[in-house]
């Protein structure tokens, strides 16, 4: 005979797990400039949370530098493309908060949405990801009910609440607000290219903890260069035309390829070129930072 209790549980099962309010929610991921020494983060968490307490939220880094905008455009482009489709980031490095900068949810076209003041955070991922779509936020529609007279803390009042509606599907992506030009605003810096067999780049960002110099050179781009594993290559590195660093420099497949103390260069996790002094620090050593004006030559 049938076991009918079975075939009512399995049933009961299936249908939870078919059930849209189990799958509609997407992942909210949140970076800030806020660090974490006070109740900004947990403030906008909650925000979400009372949108929809399914929502699972996570963080890209609260630690950007304080209205660093282009560390913030570097490190959403640094995440973005692991995380799936329907993903929403709330970004905000926002130096700008209460002036006239628009308040905007990018859609790429890989499916991912970005809300974020259109200030230059979204320089990269428009360009590796895709622009779909641009919307500009109604907050006469999307803005936490009771806090109109806040002028500073859009992260909380616009964003954490636009994002939570938009991952949580409390609202569609055409609800956000009104259809905007599809570009955002870009910041300036050098893309990398190859010129008479030299490589010009430059420094975005650091490998922080350790002190390792990352570029924006590519993987592929350098390897037009036919440099191998154990091979040395000339490497420079200038801040507004002044020399930080000259050499020859090893390039192997991970730091433990040079001796202690030695530099290398290497392909870093998101498959671009990268220096470092195994066990060392390169950037403090050398006195590097990351700036559109820091440029990284290399060749044979």
């Amino acid at each position: 005979m049938p076991n009918y209790k079975f075939m009512t549980l399995k049933i009961g099962i299936i249908a939870l797990f078919l059930s849209p309010s189990v799958w509609s929610q997407h992942a909210l991921v949140f970076q800030t400039d806020f660090g974490l020494e006070e109740g900004a983060v947990a403030s906008m968490k909650g925000v979400a949370f009372g949108v929809s307490p399914k929502l699972n939220m996570f963080d890209v880094t609260h630690e950007i530098p304080r209205f660093n905008i282009w560390e913030a455009a570097y490190r959403l482009n640094q995440v973005a493309d692991y995380w799936p489709k329907g993903t929403v980031f709330v970004n905000v490095v926002d130096p700008g908060v209460g002036t006239a900068r628009k308040s905007v949810v990018l859609k790429t076209k890989s499916g991912h949405f970005f809300v974020s003041p259109d200030n230059g955070s979204l320089t990269l991922v428009s360009e590796s990801l895709g622009i779909e779509e641009v919307r500009e936020i109604n907050e006469k529609i999307n803005r936490l009910e009771g806090s109109e007279r806040s002028h500073t803390f859009h992260g909380r009042d616009v964003y954490a609440y636009t994002g939570a509606r938009l991952a949580s599907e409390a609202i569609t992506y055409e609800q956000v607000g009104d259809l905007l030009e599809p570009s955002v605003m870009q910041l300036d810096y050098v893309k990398p290219k190859l010129i008479n067999e030299r490589i010009v780049g430059n420094v975005p960002i650091l490998d922080a903890h350790y002190g390792n110099v990352w570029t924006n050179i590519s993987v592929d781009l350098f390897d037009r260069l036919d440099i191998n594993i154990g091979d040395e290559a000339w490497v420079e590195i200038t801040d507004n035309g002044q020399e930080l660093f000259m050499q020859k420099v090893k390039f192997v497949s991970s730091f433990g390829g040079v001796g202690i103390g030695e530099p290398a260069i290497y392909i870093n996790d998101i498959l671009n070129l990268g220096i470092a002094i195994n066990q060392g620090d390169m950037a403090n050593k050398y006195k590097i930072k990351p700036s559109s004006k820091v440029l990284f030559s290399i060749w044979k």
